[in-house]
């Protein structure tokens, strides 16, 4: 994973695409709790009452969201992942998901993506967290690029969407959607998740496998993962940016019926990184740089 490669951000492409939404569509309305409230001033003086800060109250935050979101307005809600996911669970749980409302998250800080703020602004749990709630959908795109077709299809729509936004990035884009195959092999597949493909890349070079892209992966792209392992050895590498194993439920409904060999690799669910140091150092430690990944990766193909 590289880290702002070219001279957009994922953060600003969101701000950029809902601040120009909210003067589209009247069904549009931010809400935030302090961070990034100022990305958003403009678009506050064209539409104030469609942009609402709310302070640092996150569980308010999403109760407001579900609140518009009754009264028939698309909410968009943003903040660092822990304040937007872990914090206001139930919220998630109750004022949208019982309720059966639809509302956009858009996260900020990925797993460790700004680890001088500490494990307060951490959360590599988010998307297993929500995996508990039926009915999300969620984006995990790897460049800048991939965020504004994600993110206007989220808008047009009514569901529950979660849009995990980081600082990492792949060099290029590749199309977003279904599962893109981006090497074939025939030894198994590897299927990178968003900002983890370059990596991913890197350290498979000179190996016999696929090697699959994901930028969305709730629904899981069941037929896409099929596909890749009907030309291979039925062994898959899972590649998350988030906690090890998130979907290795998802690889294992897959191929339920194919005997199988699958190894997950993300963060460690076996330890809590208790320093500080930068993203590259948090990758290494959790065996994401591609250095550790090529170790695994080849481990698991020997």
């Amino acid at each position: 994973m590289t880290t702002q490669q070219t001279d957009k951000i994922m953060r600003t492409v969101f701000v950029d695409t809902v601040s120009a939404a909210l003067d589209e569509d009247p069904r549009i309305a931010v809400v935030t709790a302090d961070i990034s409230a100022g990305a958003f001033a403009p678009a506050r003086e064209r539409h104030p009452d469609r942009v609402i800060n709310v302070g640092i109250r996150e569980q308010a935050m999403i109760g407001v969201a579900g609140g518009l979101a009754l009264t028939g307005l698309r909410p968009v809600v943003h903040s660092y992942t822990p304040f937007l996911v872990e914090r206001p669970f139930e919220q998630l749980k109750l004022d949208l998901g019982h309720q059966d409302v639809g509302a956009v998250l858009a996260s900020i800080g990925g797993s460790y993506d700004d680890p001088v703020w500490g494990r307060t602004h951490q959360a590599p749990g988010d998307v297993a967290l929500l995996d508990t709630l039926p009915g999300w959908t969620v984006h995990v795109p790897g460049h800048p690029d991939e965020v504004e077709p994600l993110l206007r299809a989220a808008l047009a729509g009514s569901g529950r969407v979660y849009l995990r936004l980081s600082a990492r990035e792949n060099g290029s884009a590749l199309p977003t959607g279904e599962f893109t195959l981006v090497r074939k092999g025939s030894r198994g597949v590897v299927l990178a998740v968003g900002p983890m493909l370059d990596g991913v890349l890197a350290a498979t070079a000179g190996l016999d496998v696929s090697v699959l892209y994901a930028s969305t992966v709730r629904p899981f792209d069941h037929a896409g993962l099929r596909a890749a392992v009907a030309g291979a050895t039925p062994e898959v590498v899972l590649v998350e940016p988030y906690l090890a194993g998130t979907s290795a439920h998802q690889v294992s409904e897959t191929l339920a019926d194919v005997p199988h060999r699958l190894r997950s690799l993300g963060v460690s669910r076996d330890r809590e990184v208790r320093a500080y140091g930068t993203a590259t150092d948090h990758d290494a430690v959790h065996g994401l740089d591609p250095a550790g990944l090529a170790v695994a990766i080849r481990d698991f193909f020997h």
